[in-house]
Order: C-alpha cells, then sequence, then structure tokens
C-alpha cells in the first residue's frame, strides 16, 4: 500500500511540473494558447492532488477489506 501510494504521489508531482514547464515555455514564445494552458495548469492544480486522495482513499479501504478480521470468535470446528 505504502509503495502504490508513492508512486502516485510520484506521478502526481511529474504531472502537474510538467503542466507547469508547458505553461511557461508556451508564454515565453508567445502562443495563443498559453491562456487556455494556464488554465488547464490552475485546474490540474485542484484536480491531480484530489484524484490521488481519492485513489488513495480506496486503496487503503481495498487494503484493509482483505485483512483477516481478528474481532470475530472463531470455533475450534
Amino acid at each position: 500500500m505504502k509503495k502504490a501510494k508513492q508512486i502516485l504521489a510520484i506521478l502526481g508531482i511529474v504531472l502537474l511540473v510538467g503542466l507547469y514547464v508547458m505553461t511557461f515555455v508556451f508564454a515565453i514564445i508567445d502562443n495563443p494558447n498559453t491562456l487556455r494552458l494556464l488554465g488547464a495548469s490552475i485546474c490540474a492544480t485542484i484536480i491531480i492532488p484530489a484524484g490521488i486522495w481519492i485513489i488513495g482513499i480506496f486503496i487503503r479501504l481495498s487494503s484493509s477489506s482483505k485483512e483477516p478480521d481478528h474481532n470475530t470468535e472463531q470455533n475450534g470446528n
């Protein structure tokens, strides 16, 4: 579970940095789509971490459901 969270965090960082670099490069070369890329970067700044957080919750829930329940009483049958 910890490995999956680390991979998701690294992937999120790479995606966000890539978006910011692309926006900066297009602003320097005066591309007409720069404003749209800036908007996409701003939206991704909110959506990507929220998505990683939601995926982390699903990973935690799925791994906790696979663990045996130690509170249940076991019969000797």
